[in-house]
């Protein structure tokens, strides 16, 4: 087939379908709706070297002290918070109900008094209506599980006055890699992945935007203080809900955590795409 004819944002919506098809219709950012996993989510950034590359993320991106910033799936506020010490406003944008208290909570606890929290998906979102537009930077960190992608990205084109950032995954992740391996046993068929960065590319390039691309590698760390407590966390990503499945999953972390420091942990890693453009 040529390339030139393919309709990339179909390609992008496909492959999200059967992602939530295989994922037995459970959209994956409704594991963000219990506050507990978003607060472990936030406590995963705040050691040292978290902090230091999302520091480095921040200085990625063109920003001053009079800017004013869009956050598209903020989460607990792992960006919109140091950012809105650094600038003049913040919007973040988030739908899940445990993200959303989270960063509440944090933006309180950090006296931030520029960050507008708007509770709804970007899917839903009205330009017009929902946000302050426009912002000097808009980006989209992690958070592109947008089954309309191309529409998405256009709203963050309509919503910007100069700069758009998003940050993707390229090729196979660790937990592609644990769901591929775990899948058959847990669920009788094969994992099926979201889309990544190449058809996000396209999708792109086929809307006329060619976008400056930065590869890098990452790696994370999920820390767990006892084994029960990861279980129950791995119990959301992996859909279980059985004795029998929770039976193949125990089996499988007892191989896979590893002991650190009185902690149980599990190292992730993963190769990310940084896509922007100046409009």
């Amino acid at each position: 087939m040529d390339p030139c004819n393919i309709d990339w944002n179909e390609v992008w919506k496909g492959t999200l379908e059967r992602e939530l098809e295989s994922n037995k219709n459970v959209d994956c950012s409704a594991i963000w709706h219990n506050k507990e996993r978003a607060r472990r989510f936030w406590n995963m950034f705040q050691d040292n070297n978290a902090k230091t590359i999302t520091e480095k993320r921040i200085k990625g991106m063109k920003l001053s002290s009079d800017s004013r910033v869009l956050d598209i799936g903020s989460g607990p506020g792992t960006l919109a918070i140091p950012i809105a010490q650094q600038v003049a406003h913040v919007t973040a944008v988030e739908p899940s109900d445990g993200m959303m208290s989270v960063m509440k909570e944090n933006i309180e606890e950090y006296g931030i008094k520029n960050i507008n929290c708007v509770h709804k998906d970007w899917e839903a979102i009205d330009v017009e209506s929902d946000l302050s537009a426009p912002y000097d930077v808009v980006f989209a960190s992690y958070s592109l599980g947008m089954k309309d992608i191309r529409t998405s990205v256009q709203k963050m084109i309509d919503a910007s006055s100069r700069y758009v950032y998003m940050y993707w995954f390229a090729g196979e992740t660790s937990w592609d890699m644990h769901s591929r391996i775990l899948w058959p046993f847990l669920h009788g068929y094969e994992y099926q992945p979201a889309p990544k960065c190449d058809v996000l590319y396209n999708v792109l390039y086929s809307m006329r935007i060619y976008p400056n691309v930065k590869v890098f590698p990452f790696e994370h760390v999920h820390r767990y203080a006892t084994f029960e407590e990861a279980v129950e966390d791995f119990k959301s990503y992996y859909n279980v809900t059985s004795s029998t499945q929770e039976t193949i999953l125990r089996s499988y972390l007892k191989g896979i955590l590893e002991v650190d420091n009185g902690n149980l942990i599990q190292r992730g890693w993963s190769t990310r795409v940084k896509m922007w453009w100046e409009k």
